[in-house]
């Protein structure tokens, strides 16, 4: 039974064969990772349409030894610039039809191409093996699932500590909840964790600030943790000392639209519909204005990848496809609330990862 990898690589010749090219060049990192399980910094990959035998890796020497042991079971070849030395291997295959990345080649990464390879028509083939990342299979939701849980376990044990108090600044809030994710086995964030306070929790995507957190406040807190090379995303807002009623009454509406966009997901929903059915809750409350961004977006290598789940998004969803729903409600000078999960689209019923409790925490 081949492995992972050549499993994925096997899906993309068949891409390959309905687009009538003859091999694709993969010269995206994140795309030569999710087809070889290479994790350096300088590779590209020739596919050959017609099987494994004919394909071929490329990095440079500071890999070698890396590369044997992540890329045991393809021809390898050594060079500074890949693009070229796997441009010229398909010419001198033979190939007439080559497909590249054209989402990733500069025009001047295109002019080399056209030079190193005369003879051979290049073909735009953008987003062919981004569209084969959007379903997950069993490894990556593994992977996933980890990711999640060292969030999880950070902001419990941030929360357990007293590191969401009076007095505490953002950046101290963000520092030590990346530091809590390391502790739990994360490589690194997903990014760069949003710890928003008070009337900076209105602001979809603030930046830690030296602001000091007080009671009464709003404290939105989204991040993420790194395992394996793969992102998780989660949102809670908890609020410092007795909620006042209109924190409550918005807490509760995103609340409502959250667990509406969750179950909107299902295998052959729209990505417009799922967005429309939780927003319809907030524009139904007098709140449409506040709501300012798409409802989710796919995440796996990419902290954001495809689908994304928004008015102007398009296609439909898929099981294994792994997504975020994340409705917020923004009152400027007031405050706001995001709560956000990273889930798994399922036959029966969404798979949810990220499991920290979406009542309203009061610390």
């Amino acid at each position: 039974m081949p492995g992972t990898h050549p499993l994925r690589r096997l899906a993309l010749r068949r891409s390959l064969q309905a687009a009538e090219l003859d091999a694709l060049l993969v010269t995206d990192l994140l795309n030569v990772r999710y087809l070889t399980g290479f994790t350096g910094s300088n590779a590209a990959l020739l596919v050959a349409a017609d099987g494994d035998g004919e394909s071929v890796f490329c990095t440079d020497g500071r890999y070698d030894t890396q590369s044997r042991q992540q890329v045991p079971d393809l021809r390898r070849v050594i060079d500074r610039r890949c693009d070229l030395a796997l441009a010229a291997a398909a010419a001198e295959a033979g190939y007439a039809r080559l497909g590249f990345e054209s989402h990733r080649v500069t025009v001047d990464g295109h002019t080399a191409l056209a030079g190193t390879a005369p003879k051979v028509e290049l073909v735009r083939a953008p987003g062919m093996v981004e569209a084969l990342r959007m379903v997950k299979d069993d490894t990556e939701v593994e992977a996933l699932r980890m990711a999640c849980a060292a969030a999880d376990r950070a902001l419990a044990d941030l929360i357990a500590h007293g590191g969401l108090r009076q007095g505490r600044t953002e950046r101290e809030v963000a520092r030590e909840l990346e530091e809590r994710m390391l502790d739990h086995g994360a490589s690194g964030p997903s990014f760069d964790s949003i710890v928003a306070a008070g009337a900076n929790s209105a602001v979809p995507h603030h930046r830690p600030t030296d602001a000091v957190l007080r009671r009464g406040d709003f404290v939105k807190l989204d991040f993420g943790a790194l395992v394996d090379g793969y992102h998780s995303d989660m949102t809670r807002t908890v609020v410092l000392g007795e909620p006042a009623d209109w924190q409550r009454e918005v807490y509760q509406l995103v609340a409502t639209a959250q667990a509406t966009g969750r179950a909107a997901l299902r295998p052959g929903a729209g990505v417009r519909e799922v967005d429309a059915a939780a927003r319809e809750v907030i524009d139904k409350a007098g709140h449409g204005e506040e709501f300012v961004h798409g409802l989710g977006h796919g995440v796996g290598l990419e902290i954001h990848e495809a689908p994304t789940l928004s008015k102007l998004g398009d296609g439909k969803l898929a099981a294994g496809m792994a997504v975020t729903v994340e409705p917020g409600v923004y009152l400027p000078g007031r405050g706001g609330v995001r709560i956000e999960d990273t889930l798994v689209v399922r036959d029966d019923k969404p798979e949810l990862l990220t499991l920290t409790t979406k009542e309203l925490v009061v610390v």
